[in-house]
């Protein structure tokens, strides 16, 4: 289906909001692929106390640059939302119940960012998800 067609059911305002939200969400996931892709010793220590090192590491960072993608692209970012929202979810349930909410002297500025991208792509997938479920 083709969402550049489909979005004309939006309000004009629902349509920006759609895409300020994915725009930031994007933003949030593309700036933590300098901290994982480059081997940056807080993210190294993240993972190394997931016992998911270097393999989790590259590897969730793989991920999060095709969800980057698929929020970019018009057409795929009610896919994209969906993977983020599944990412998001379990970076904030691992800071909630094994780094905690504090990482390394950080204030919550990780676990900050992961809420706001999670809000970000639920939102963007609400906005779009009626647009598409089977009526």
């Amino acid at each position: 289906m083709n969402l550049l067609l489909t979005s004309n059911r939006l309000s004009p305002v629902q349509f920006r909001l759609s895409q300020v939200l994915r725009i930031l969400a994007a933003i949030i996931l593309f700036q933590s692929l300098f901290y994982k892709f480059g081997a940056h010793p807080d993210s190294v220590a993240l993972f190394s106390i997931l016992d998911l090192e270097p393999w989790g590491r590259i590897g969730l960072g793989t991920i999060e640059l095709l969800v980057v993608a698929l929020l970019i692209i018009p057409k795929t970012q009610l896919i994209g939302s969906f993977l983020g929202i599944g990412i998001m979810s379990g970076a904030i349930l691992t800071h909630l119940f094994v780094i905690g909410i504090v990482f390394r002297e950080d204030g919550g500025r990780l676990f900050s960012l992961a809420l706001l991208c999670w809000s970000c792509c639920l939102i963007n997938f609400l906005l779009f998800y009626k647009l598409f479920r089977p009526h």
